[in-house]
């Protein structure tokens, strides 16, 4: 998973989550490799900040988020959540997977890409929309 351009900004409480998700050795066995090591990396160069300092753009846990495919330009929806919200049928994309993981901290207008069977898949962050 590789990511572009990016500033990397998390709320505080986002983070709390999903460090211990990937602190309970049992849960992240389950997740691949990949994704735990690049969360981690991200997590060592983000930004934190309060509830309150969040910025309205950026890609969190529960956003709906509209992503283009920039070699088809087709857009998909989807919601990042935690793993055990996921549910495909939903849109509902967990954190751990590489799509979400990938999304997360990013901004709308930023490009981020990502690893699919069929090779790298390049996209830009269309809307991010943030409940609450």
């Amino acid at each position: 998973m590789q990511k572009v351009n990016h500033q990397l900004v998390f709320r505080e409480d986002d983070y709390e989550m999903l460090t211990a998700c990937l602190n309970d050795g049992q849960r992240a066995s389950t997740f691949g490799p990949q994704v735990v090591e690049a969360l981690q990396a991200d997590f060592r160069k983000a930004k934190l900040v309060s509830k309150e300092q969040f910025p309205a753009d950026v890609v969190r846990l529960n956003s709906k988020v509209i992503v283009k495919d920039l070699h088809n330009d087709k857009t998909m929806e989807i919601i990042v959540v935690m793993p055990d919200s996921a549910d495909i049928k939903q849109r509902k994309i967990s954190v751990m997977n590489p799509v979400g993981a990938a999304l997360i901290g990013f901004r709308q207008g930023q490009q981020v890409m990502w690893q699919v069977p069929t090779g790298q898949k390049k996209f830009t962050i269309m809307e991010v929309i943030n409940q609450e």
